[in-house]
């Protein structure tokens, strides 16, 4: 789960066209700060891991943390009194979705749990096939699956185009918040990628949503191949005692 944490920390201060589509950047600056997708992978991650309902812990934290950059539609949600689904497929379905791939046994019981934290409120089938595609590849790549089985299997279940490389994309790729046109390109950055920092900046250097495709490829790259010491610390430091609490008992629970 760091690895998608520190991915949307990385990748936050290049949102919007800041970047250069380059994977020449520095790494970690006074901008580098955690959003709405780390607010919300924690807030999953919390209801998980103790048997909560998953709408209220969102509200929770989202209330909580109010300035985190939050979509227009999710931050009505998060002041509802009895929140319901708004059909959305957006890609906060798959960015909020790391601790699923790490907390269950099975590949069936992740992507049932996958679509469980989806549903509260991303019910389109786009949004929950983002989450369950997440999901999938992380449970995949901690249990030692190849990226070739991984691609295979997300290829065959999802229907992902993931043929297309990195530099045939990059030319003409924009902001785009949806499942459809982020989730398949965040999985190809960690298909292309060398290791952890490297599957990141290469989310970054498509010069898209980056903080959320930083935190979703990098949650799959974290579970591929482990991250170091030293890039936890820099996560660490960056983020409140409330949050590190929850990572710490996720910690203690995976070992």
């Amino acid at each position: 789960m760091y690895g998608a944490v520190l991915g949307d920390i990385i990748g936050a201060p290049y949102e919007f066209g800041r970047g250069r589509k380059t994977k020449d950047f520095p790494l970690f600056s006074r901008y580098s700060r955690f959003t709405d997708d780390t607010v919300m992978t924690i807030a999953v991650a919390e209801a998980l891991m103790n048997d909560l309902d998953i709408a209220e812990c969102m509200q929770k934290w989202g209330r909580k943390y109010p300035d985190a950059g939050y979509g227009g539609m999710f931050r009505h949600w998060l002041k509802e009194e009895n929140p319901q689904p708004y059909g959305s497929f957006g890609n906060g379905s798959a960015m909020r979705v790391s601790s699923v791939g790490w907390l269950y046994d099975t590949l069936e019981e992740t992507r049932n749990m996958a679509i469980v934290s989806a549903v509260v409120t991303h019910n389109h089938p786009e949004g929950i096939k983002g989450a369950e595609s997440i999901a999938s590849a992380i449970y995949m790549a901690r249990n030692g699956r190849s990226k070739e089985e991984i691609k295979a299997y997300i290829e065959s279940e999802f229907h992902y185009d993931l043929d297309r490389t990195l530099e045939e994309i990059r030319p003409g790729y924009g902001m785009d918040a949806t499942c459809q046109k982020s989730v398949p390109e965040s999985i190809i950055c960690f298909l292309e990628g060398t290791d952890y920092e490297d599957t990141v900046r290469n989310a970054v250097s498509l010069g898209g949503d980056t903080d959320t495709m930083a935190c979703i490829a990098g949650g799959i790259a974290e579970a591929y191949w482990g991250m170091s010491d030293e890039l936890v610390s820099e996560c660490r430091k960056r983020l409140p005692e409330d949050m590190l609490k929850v990572l710490d008992q996720f910690v203690r629970l995976k070992k």
